[in-house]
């Protein structure tokens, strides 16, 4: 059975009452948080924090990662029952929800498993790990008439929403071309050896669809986003972000015509396989998208300013002028001018508080719009990611066929619109 009996698995798990849950408006959701490393830790923290959410729930194929999160959790709140096999967690009739903060290889899997079982998801970015399973996971939260909610923080940013809609006001007249900057120093991540998996992690599920291989620190923890097993390089990690507000900024369209990207490793003779230095160009209508990598030392764009060693935002070109806009606020530049007509500063708040909030809405009035990064958007700006890592694998420009969703005349490409799943952790 290619997964894992799923249907037999959540047989009685489901009942009307959770497959079609209308919480009251001071309902506290009970949330099951999976993934318990790094972003883990900031889930527990924000959803602790909520008093819209209560954890019943914590899951992580690393024993030491649960036990981390339940002392944590104590300090703050009751414990929550601890799962290492995340749809023993979805059959459970105390959860209502799920925060997945696992790796980029189980976002899909993950929440397809969730949807089926009645259970609302919010998920990290980037919403897949390839193009196919994306649209795998709209099906399922239409299906079950689901709230999956991706981890575009962006989206709940009120100074990033104010600057959309000045945009679409015509501050800087018709926008020509969105950027996306990533320029995020990045160390070598060096080499390490296979080893013994260590005791209390589950290598095998933690591997999961992707293929297996030798335990190596580099492929464990956060360097999983180096690997193309398992990652996406910057541009799916940090990327995903500006290349969702690149999207937005051009009223969120769908697939590209085409696109093209070139880049290496530079410098690093180390384990990573994606590249520190990337661009990307894709052609939308009239309109286009260029995105760029830098992860070795570089200096700022564009007049921007003092920046230490990293300038991560969105640079938008009009015919009247152009708008700069990251985590700091946002800048109006008029053709001929020197000095900004619109500026707005902002606090450098996290805005994942913001982001669950609007989910845990969306939630209680069962309605999907009303979602700031519906999974369909989340999916649609991670496909961008994961073409223009096609295009830099195969080393060419690649058309985009929009009828057959495949690209054009090139079936090397083709093959990298899916992956080789290893049972049975198939997302069919």
């Amino acid at each position: 059975m290619n997964r894992i009996g799923r249907r037999s698995f959540f047989q009685g798990a489901l009942t009307a009452a959770a497959a079609a849950r209308v919480s009251g408006a001071n309902d506290a959701v009970r949330v099951g948080i999976i993934g318990l490393g790094g972003r883990g830790t900031f889930h527990l923290g924000t959803w602790s924090k909520n008093s819209g959410a209560r954890i019943t729930a914590l899951c992580d194929i690393n024993q030491a990662a649960r036990e981390q999160a339940q002392a944590a959790l104590r300090k703050v709140s009751t414990p929550a029952k601890e799962f290492a096999d995340m749809r023993e967690l979805f059959a459970s009739s105390e959860v209502e929800a799920v925060s997945l903060a696992t790796p980029n290889h189980w976002h899909a899997l993950s929440t397809i498993w969730a949807c089926e079982a009645g259970k609302d998801v919010y998920v990290e970015k980037p919403a897949s790990h390839n193009i196919f399973e994306g649209w795998r996971m709209i099906e399922a939260a239409r299906k079950h008439s689901r709230m999956v909610q991706v981890g575009s923080q962006g989206r709940s940013i009120p100074h990033i929403q104010r600057a959309m809609q000045r945009l679409r006001e015509g501050v800087i007249g018709d926008v020509y071309l969105a950027r996306g900057l990533c320029f995020k120093r990045r160390r070598s991540i060096g080499k390490t050896p296979p080893q013994p998996v260590p005791a209390g992690i589950d290598w095998n599920r933690f591997l999961g669809p992707a293929q297996m291989r030798p335990f190596t620190m580099n492929r464990f923890r956060y360097n999983w986003h180096w690997f193309w097993d398992t990652g996406n390089g910057d541009l799916g990690n940090q990327g995903v972000h500006q290349m969702d507000i690149c999207r937005w900024a051009l009223d969120d369209p769908g697939m590209p015509e085409w696109v093209l990207s070139s880049g290496s490793k530079f410098i690093y003779d180390d384990d990573q396989e994606t590249p520190n230095t990337q661009h990307a160009a894709f052609a939308i209508d009239t309109r286009q998208i260029h995105f760029e990598v830098r992860g070795l030392p570089t200096g700022p764009e564009g007049g921007l300013g003092p920046r230490t060693s990293n300038t991560v935002g969105n640079l938008f070109l009009g015919s009247r002028g152009w708008m700069w806009a990251d985590h700091s606020g946002y800048q109006v530049y008029l053709e001929g001018s020197t000095d900004p007509v619109a500026t707005e500063a902002a606090p450098k708040d996290d805005a994942m508080p913001l982001h669950v909030e609007n989910f845990l809405q969306a939630c209680r009035e069962r309605n999907h719009k009303r979602l700031n990064a519906d999974i369909e958007i989340g999916v649609n700006s991670a496909a961008l990611c994961h073409m223009a890592n096609i295009s830099y694998r195969t080393g060419r420009k690649l058309a985009w066929d929009a009828a057959s969703r495949r690209f054009s005349g090139d079936e090397i490409a083709n093959t990298l619109i899916s992956r080789d799943y290893r049972k049975p952790y198939v997302v069919a």
